[in-house]
């Protein structure tokens, strides 16, 4: 047994193992596959398996830049997907401030209602617009 786990871990060495990006993939080709199988679908089955061929070849890889570029595209993605859920929340308890994008960089900006036609100034880059609270 000792053998294996020696002969494995010097497989395993200057790879790139497993990230977040990949225990995602594989969690979806898991689910995919239950759907295949009590549904019949040969498509889920498909996308199953290429799933599985992808993270066990990320897995594998010894391009370490491009395997943590990828992982870090998705964690982007990730941040911006849930980030949308969480500040909603939030804005809509708030119902003394008013909230912006800045057009220059995105950034959120939080204004007090009711005081008429206002020039904002972004606290990131200080751009200032015209908004209407």
């Amino acid at each position: 047994m000792d053998k294996l786990r020696r002969k494995l871990q010097d497989f395993m060495a200057g790879r790139y193992g497993m990230d977040q990006l990949g225990r995602f993939t594989m969690y979806v080709s898991i689910i995919a596959l239950l759907i295949s199988l009590f549904a019949g679908n040969n498509w889920f089955y498909l996308i199953a398996l290429v799933l599985l061929i992808t993270t066990y070849a990320r897995m594998f890889s010894k391009n370490h830049s491009s395997r943590y570029a990828e992982n870090n595209k998705y964690l982007e993605w990730k941040e911006k997907f849930f980030s949308f859920f969480r500040g909603g929340a939030r804005q809509a308890k708030d119902k003394d401030h008013r909230y912006f994008r800045c057009p220059n960089c995105n950034q959120k900006v939080r204004v007090p209602k009711g005081k008429g036609t206002i020039s904002i100034r972004c606290p990131k880059c200080q751009h200032e617009f015209i908004k209407r609270t």
